[in-house]
């Protein structure tokens, strides 16, 4: 079962819109999708379960929240994903990173491999599949399929 979640933040459709500017530098561009996939970061890692923490302040011993479950991987479909990785990693800097390349056959308009590199025990992890460009859905439908046989 898949879910899509738009994210209609007033920060995330502002910066959207000074990125889509025609007049809109390299640089500009880049700081912002910096700046977008951090507050992504914060809306895909919303519903993270939590789990209690004990820790020991400077004043006494108290149970805190710390995130629960698998160890997060950043899996980017080459190369426009690449954009979101830093911004992602400036919240879960412990996440690791895979990368699927893939690109479309001009003749079938069907999704090809032609790179996938994960890290190691992905059966133990939880995935974000990062990659700006959708249009069919066709890539990022392949991506998850991909990822689903291991």
């Amino acid at each position: 079962m898949s879910n899509v979640h738009v994210i209609d933040h007033p920060l995330v459709q502002h910066k959207l819109t000074l990125m889509r500017r025609k007049d809109a530098s390299t640089n500009s561009f880049r700081r912002l999708l910096g700046e977008l996939s951090t507050l992504m970061a914060y809306e895909v890692t919303r519903d993270m379960p939590l789990q209690d923490f004990e820790v020991e302040t400077p004043l006494e011993t108290m149970t805190g929240k710390v995130i629960d479950g698998k160890k997060l991987v950043l899996v980017s479909i080459l190369r426009a994903g690449n954009g979101f990785l830093e911004g992602m990693l400036n919240v879960v800097p412990g996440a690791r990173i895979g990368h699927i390349g893939l690109y479309r056959d001009p003749a079938t308009l069907q999704p090809v491999e032609y790179y996938f590199k994960m890290p190691s025990e992905m059966a133990e992890r939880d995935i974000i599949v990062v990659d700006p460009m959708l249009a069919t859905g066709n890539s990022a439908a392949a991506a998850v399929a991909r990822l689903k046989q291991l």
